[in-house]
């Protein structure tokens, strides 16, 4: 009997090209979202992924929504089962949509493209100031007390585990708030800039639902999206369109998606998508089976029967 079973979409972090080419080329659901990117962009995004020096380069977040949702399709069909819920985690939202069936593929792409092109336009002018620390190994009273001393703006972004999240500050105060986590035995990680989820965007947030949204066709997901901020359930078409804006403005709580699911009854989680972090953590893997699709998974060659 199928565990009951839903897919997450993870955040995007760096992927390299040589890591998914094969993937893209090959994998049957990864051609069919491939030409439907062409189209909709009207370029060819696995040459335009293929000659990218960016990390976060508008082909690179096509690329990767597209790559979610084929590993999504692949893991559905290579272990058949039918997700009962879906949920995404920051940019893992988009795909979470489209596969839901809120959005569809096409709108998903072109939603991403065109958000890469504003966002870019915005953060080239506004909040210049604002950058987005991650970093874990460092426990809620910890961060707090850090967090207490920090003479100056700053909110939490995102909160992935119970000792793992991410601070949205002043640049000029990253320094300060990397070695006084290390002091007290932190692992400060990266830096993201532009930021993350942050409250000061809500004018990003209504520019993007004045000029990119009314383009585009919200349906009622078939199946219901636990949104990542709260990790309440989103059934409508306006549930999710509200899910996607609000992810600008609003921190990701990955805990809270992580109860949801708990509480919906879900056994196994999908983790659909290159991912280095969500299907990772404790939180996710003490409550769950965590079942991969990745890229290298997904043409891993299929093993023979022994001839007798």
């Amino acid at each position: 009997m199928t565990p009951p079973t839903a897919i997450a979409f993870p955040g995007m972090g760096p992927t390299k090209f040589a890591d998914v080419a094969k993937f893209a080329l090959i994998n049957p659901f990864a051609r069919e979202l491939y030409a439907v990117a062409d189209e909709v962009l009207g370029y060819d995004l696995f040459a335009a992924l293929r000659d990218s020096a960016a990390d976060y380069a508008e082909a690179d977040q096509v690329a990767f929504l597209v790559h979610s949702l084929a590993l999504a399709r692949w893991a559905e069909h290579e272990h058949g089962f039918t997700p009962l819920l879906v949920t995404g985690a920051s940019f893992g939202g988009k795909a979470a949509a489209v596969h839901s069936g809120a959005l569809s593929a096409a709108d998903g792409i072109r939603l991403t493209a065109q958000l890469v092109r504003l966002e870019t336009e915005y953060f080239a002018t506004r909040h210049a100031d604002v950058v987005t620390l991650s970093f874990a190994r460092t426990p809620p009273d910890e961060l707090a007390a850090a967090l207490a001393e920090l003479d100056d703006w700053h909110e939490l972004s995102c909160e992935v585990d119970v000792d793992l999240a991410m601070v949205s500050l002043k640049r000029d105060r990253v320094e300060w708030l990397s070695d006084r986590l290390r002091a007290a035995g932190g692992l400060p990680l990266y830096v993201m800039d532009p930021p993350l989820h942050v409250s000061l965007f809500t004018d990003l947030r209504d520019r993007i639902e004045a000029e990119l949204l009314p383009a585009l066709e919200f349906r009622d997901p078939a199946v219901p999206v636990v949104a990542d901020q709260d990790g309440s359930p989103r059934t409508t078409a306006d549930g999710v369109r509200t899910m996607l804006l609000d992810g600008v403005v609003r921190a990701v709580r990955w805990p809270a998606v992580v109860r949801s699911l708990k509480g919906s009854g879900i056994e196994r989680l999908c983790v659909a998508g290159p991912d280095a972090l969500f299907g990772r953590v404790p939180g996710t893997t003490d409550n769950f089976t965590v079942l991969a699709a990745t890229p290298r998974l997904a043409t891993r060659p299929r093993r023979r029967p022994a001839l007798v």
